[in-house]
């Protein structure tokens, strides 16, 4: 019953937020370089396509061009991508998002962004079942490395960061063509 109540609770989340994703402008084809994706209307866009579509991931998609992870998104992968909002981004401390965004943290910002980004397509029924399976938590190697601990409390699917602070997942299931977005209320720490 408890897992019912939370895939509602997911597909509630879903319908409710994806309006942004669905009304977005994917007409205008965009020229493929280092930094950018190319699509064509009717195709669904690689990650960094479908972020760069949606206006509250553009702090995101800043961040990803300036650590040069825009080539690596637009790969084959397939990834799951726990997309930090520009809202997420907001809530660091004053300074922090310039300070990453600077051409000689470069590398701090890298391993920041991969730890947002697991090897393999997780979607959110996935990761409902796999914290049910193993007695409340479900621990997943980021692709820097190190793991982020998914758990649900109070009906929302949470991640828990090796700093021990937690993100909400708001919004699950956001597909591309090379993975899936699951969108978070705060950027997660290695």
């Amino acid at each position: 019953m408890k897992t019912s109540k939370v895939i509602i609770s997911l597909s509630l989340a879903l319908i409710l937020m994806t309006a942004p994703f669905l009304f977005a402008n994917n007409n205008d084809p965009i020229k493929k370089n280092k930094n950018e994706v190319e699509t064509t209307p009717g195709d669904t866009p690689t990650i960094v396509g479908v972020a760069a579509s949606n206006e509250n991931f553009s702090t995101l998609v800043a961040a990803v061009k300036a650590a040069d992870l825009v080539e690596t998104l637009n790969s084959e992968g397939p990834f799951t991508v726990f997309a930090p909002t520009n809202d997420a981004f907001a809530k660091l401390p004053e300074g922090t998002v310039e300070t990453l965004l600077m051409s000689e943290n470069k590398g701090t910002l890298s391993a920041v962004l991969t730890y947002h980004v697991v090897a393999g397509k997780l979607m959110a029924a996935d990761v409902v079942k796999a914290i049910n399976d193993n007695d409340g938590k479900f621990e997943v190697t980021t692709v820097n490395g190190e793991t982020l601990t998914a758990h649900i409390m109070d009906g929302k699917v949470m991640l828990k960061d090796s700093k021990d602070n937690s993100a909400t997942i708001i919004l699950t299931d956001v597909a591309a063509s090379n993975g899936v977005i699951h969108a978070i209320d705060q950027v997660v720490m290695p």
